[in-house]
């Protein structure tokens, strides 16, 4: 018969249980047996849910305490030798994910690279490898304890494992090695695969799921033979079966790869790459493979149409026979919310629309029920109700503004463009902010305490009117400016403590978006973040941030920053309609952005920073797809901001680029300052700003904001000192490399007083040279 299955499942917990867990951990509330204690809880409850709703192959080892790829560096034994050191391994695994300061012990080690996962806002940690590399397996591995505890509850799961191929290919030469090629290890490396492939065999797994989202990028020829050599060792270990998932994105070329894989089953996202049923279905037919079907978005949060889901699971039944067949999400569910259960405020009307991640187990039951024939009157009920809900989606009045659409249709070239060139702004601007060299400032948001966080459940719950909140959150930011004026930043911020999270903030205030209560999403570690749901054309009622730009500003004679996020930040961080092209939505944000920007220019806000992170997340994994998104984001973040005068400095900042693929888009946004994270990449980055003669002001990140670790001031000016080498002195910011909500405020004080001290030094430094 047809087989429901499951690629992954979020690990947070209906109500975000694993992040509560894993910080009190942090901080001593609780101790290791506790924490293990509880994830394991964590883990049963989802393996008991997906098994009531019907999921028939469950997945095992998609649970992690911070990272899934952290887990695979642990597993095969690969921690740099920095944090060997550390005798606890609880506390090494956090450390390479978050750093750890103890000066009593004598540990002062950073957190390892973190990217972002593909085009997701997921963030993964890097793995580092030597040439000389070896490999070994963990004893015990993670793996086989966790499909041992699902077996113990009578639970026999599919354990995911990160395929060997993409684990090295997402790797990179540790510090100090030349470049060389990370697949040369694979040898090395796939002989402990075969050894926990066997473990897990022998602990009763019969059904292996191997993660290879690399095969959804532009790989070429040198992988075939890897991946061939590879999964025929892999391939011959008996008893047990490999499927071989691929997912967010199409296959591509890469079939050629995937139909030589000598393996059981494989998986195609049917949802990113939907042209490729044919293909996939024939590649299996020749090869007498199984086939999952990612029919089923596990990326964004809208009901699925069944009809048209059913259909093509029909087809590859029909082609492939119903044994060989089985129906899943398009990728892990990791990247939806848990359950729409808590969502009691929402409109009903747009409730009816959406399915995050337990409601997606049921549409794939669904599904399977009526491919399977004679479904039952509870499968036949849920098509019948998945066929209205769409229906009335599609009709809506809700959706469309005319207005809206009026307005982008009157976009014009010249809204692409500042008045002057870059050249001739920054004279104005520096004669009119008057500003030292190597000017010091932050990304934007300061520590979000528990009093603040307090203060807005008071709001929400009613204990506390506005008025009473307002004038907290003004007696906060009063503070954040008087800390910053003592240290001694040159540009500053408001902090953001009215501000919950840098889209959703913005979205309360647009309409044509909607919020969850609880439909919290995995970013890194235990961050956790709720997107925003755009279900119809957006507009700005009202200013969203002038009152208390102009506040912030009447509290310091130094320039204050206004302080936005970007629109194509607003789309990537949020869940997005899918009836219209991503183009649009992304520009209706611009035009809303738009008028912010010109209304805080003319309250008297003369620096302005409109935040793209996620301008670099949104490329395409295809080369040949970039052309076109380059083309619309550029002109998103042009549109946003490009509609005031020279004298008005316009910032931006941007994390975890790979900068070599879109820096001719960077130049086209024409900001002129943009910040980076940077701390964390050796300065590799920077190298791209000196090969392509970067002209406009740029502050790469001095230090790492995702640790709680404090930088010395010899550390950031030696920092200071090798970025000189790539950037011109007078092009040169001075910041964190993101912003400081997570951070505490002793930390933070402490680490921006070594910065300032730092600038000054390099300053007067250049100054005597002068």
């Amino acid at each position: 018969m047809v087989v429901s299955s499951n690629l992954g499942f979020p690990r947070i917990g209906a109500n975000r249980e694993l992040k509560k867990l894993v910080e009190s951990y942090w901080a001593s509330k609780i101790n290791a047996t506790a924490l293990l204690s509880g994830a394991a809880n964590i883990r049963a409850s989802h393996w008991e849910l997906q098994r009531e709703k019907g999921i028939s192959h469950i997945p095992s080892n998609d649970f992690s305490f911070y990272d899934q790829v952290l887990d695979h560096i642990v597993l095969f034994g690969i921690e740099p030798e920095k944090y060997r050191g550390i005798p606890n391994a609880l506390d090494r695994y956090f450390a390479m994910g978050r750093g750890l300061q103890r000066a009593a012990e004598g540990i002062d080690v950073p957190a390892m690279e973190m990217k972002k996962w593909f085009d997701t806002n997921y963030h993964f940690i890097v793995p580092e490898v030597s040439a000389d590399q070896t490999f070994t397996l963990s004893n015990p591995a993670k793996p086989v304890v966790e499909f041992l505890e699902a077996k113990e509850k009578g639970i026999i799961t599919r354990p995911v494992i990160l395929g060997p191929v993409t684990f090295l290919w997402l790797s990179k030469p540790a510090k100090g090695q030349s470049a060389f090629n990370q697949l040369s290890l694979l040898d090395k490396l796939v002989p402990v695969y075969e050894k926990l492939l066997g473990d897990l065999r022998d602990a009763g797994a019969s059904w292996i799921q191997l993660d290879e989202p690399a095969l959804s990028m532009d790989l070429g020829s040198d992988f075939s033979a890897p991946y061939a050599s590879a999964y025929a060792r892999l391939s011959a270990i008996s008893g047990i079966k490999i499927i071989v998932a691929n997912y967010f994105g199409r296959i591509g070329a890469n079939i050629d790869i995937v139909a030589k894989l000598p393996v059981q089953a494989i998986h195609a996202d049917l949802v990113r790459a939907p042209e490729e049923l044919d293909t996939v279905i024939e590649v299996a037919k020749k090869n007498n493979l199984q086939l999952s079907l990612g029919v089923v978005n596990g990326r964004n949060i809208w009901k699925v149409d069944l009809d048209a889901a059913i259909a093509k699971v029909q087809n590859a039944v029909a082609a492939l026979g119903s044994d060989n067949v089985l129906v899943a999400p398009s990728c892990s569910l990791l990247h939806t919310p848990h359950s729409l259960t808590a969502e009691t405020k929402m409109s009903k009307e747009i409730l009816e629309w959406l399915a995050f991640s337990s409601e997606k187990l049921s549409e794939i039951a669904t599904i399977v029920g009526v491919v399977r024939g004679s479904p039952s009157a509870e499968v036949t009920e849920a098509l019948e109700a998945n066929r209205r809900a769409n229906q009335k989606r599609k009709l809506s009045l809700l959706i469309h503004d005319p207005a809206v659409q009026s307005e982008l249709s009157a976009v014009s070239d010249s809204m692409f463009r500042r008045e002057s060139p870059f050249e001739s702004r920054i004279r104005k601007q520096q004669a009119h902010l008057k500003l030292p060299a190597f000017p010091t400032t932050t990304v934007g948001s300061f520590p979000q305490t528990k009093e603040v966080r307090l203060a807005r459940q008071k709001l929400k719950s009613g204990e506390w009117d506005e008025a009473t909140y307002t004038k907290f959150i003004q007696d906060e930011t009063t503070k954040c400016i008087k800390i910053q004026e003592d240290i001694g930043l040159d540009v500053l911020v408001h902090g953001e403590f009215e501000r919950n999270d840098m889209v959703e903030y913005f979205g309360e205030q647009l309409r044509g978006y909607v919020f969850s209560q609880n439909g919290w999403v995995q970013s890194y570690g235990s961050r956790c973040v709720k997107p925003p749901i755009i279900y119809g054309d957006v507009s700005r009622p009202t200013p969203m941030t002038v009152d208390w730009a102009k506040f912030s500003q009447s509290k310091t004679t130094k320039p204050m920053k206004g302080m936005l996020t970007g629109p194509v930040t607003c789309l990537q961080w949020s869940f997005v309609r899918d009836d219209q092209p991503r183009r649009d939505t992304a520009w209706q944000l611009a035009l809303a952005i738009r008028k912010e920007v010109q209304d805080l220019e003319k309250a008297g806000i003369s620096v302005i920073q409109i935040d793209e992170p996620a301008i670099r997340e949104g490329l395409p994994l295809r080369s040949t797809d970039w052309a076109e998104y380059l083309d619309w984001a550029a002109k998103a973040f042009l549109l946003s901001s490009t509609g005031v005068k020279d004298e008005t400095q316009i910032h931006t900042h941007m994390c975890y680029s790979d900068f070599n693929d879109i820096f001719e888009t960077i130049q086209k946004l024409d900001a002129d300052v943009i910040t980076i994270e940077n701390s964390k990449s050796d300065l590799k980055l920077l190298h791209a700003f000196e090969k392509y003669a970067y002209t406009n002001g740029i502050g790469p990140g001095l230090y790492d904001i995702h640790s709680p670790r404090v930088p010395s001031t010899e550390e950031m000016a030696d920092r200071l000192e090798q970025m000189l080498k790539y950037i011109k002195a007078d092009l040169l910011w001075v910041n964190p490399d993101c912003g400081l909500k997570t951070r505490g405020w002793p930390e933070t004080e402490k680490a921006l007083t070594h910065m300032v001290e730092v600038a000054k030094r390099v300053r007067n430094k250049i100054s005597e040279t002068a």
